[in-house]
């Protein structure tokens, strides 16, 4: 089956308590719209960022998560989670989130993405959901979504198919940077053949490893 653009989501402003931003302020609440959306290569145009200290930016231009995922955490959870509930810009069917290789390029629209790392769940999010143990929950559950950059600039909207243009022989995949750098750090030299995974985290590997001796 041919994996598409389920829901594409701009977020709006929230003010919370539990908003990780300086001023209170959120974006993590991200609500499907209609029509095409422009990709720049900060983001979608009229989304809002908060926190962009750890949102946002050229290699977390872009977050798009499974719809098939966010079905099984309204089964967990017992309610229903609309597209954008994840806070993510893209709502994917058909596509293999996790299992997405580092450096993959997608073609969604007139759009080209690039997938880059995978997302680290935060208080922030526990707060939006109103579930205190959710960022260990999250982590034990392992299909994080994945953050994309933008290499080339285009209009995305609902149903537009997610073709994968180009795969990197190393094969080291979204799910695997998740595990490695959260619950298996056995995984953790893997990461450095990747070599368009994001130069923070690249360096919070090697760190790591001196560290383990």
């Amino acid at each position: 089956m041919t994996g598409r653009v389920a829901a594409v989501n701009l977020g709006v402003v929230t003010e919370a308590e539990w908003a990780g931003d300086a001023s209170g302020r959120s974006g993590i609440d991200k609500r499907p719209v209609d029509g095409p959306v422009l990709v720049r290569a900060g983001g979608l145009a009229g989304d809002f960022i908060g926190e962009r200290a750890h949102h946002g930016g050229p290699d977390q231009a872009v977050y798009a998560y499974a719809e098939e995922d966010a079905l099984w955490w309204a089964g967990e959870l017992g309610r229903s989670i609309r597209a954008g509930g994840f806070g993510e810009n893209l709502t994917t069917y058909a596509v293999d989130v996790t299992g997405a290789v580092i450096g993959e390029q997608w073609s969604i629209g007139t759009a080209v993405l690039q997938v880059t790392t995978p997302r680290t769940p935060c208080t922030t999010f526990a707060g939006f959901w109103g579930v205190p143990d959710l960022i260990r929950r999250f982590t034990a559950r392992a299909t994080p979504g994945a953050y994309l950059r933008v290499l080339q600039e285009g209009e995305v909207g609902a149903g537009d198919p997610v073709e994968v243009v180009d795969r990197p022989a190393h094969g080291v995949t979204i799910g695997e940077v998740f595990r490695a750098t959260s619950l298996e750090p056995e995984l953790l030299p893997r990461l450095l053949d990747a070599e368009d995974l994001p130069v923070r985290i690249r360096e919070k590997v090697r760190r790591r490893l001196a560290a383990q001796g």
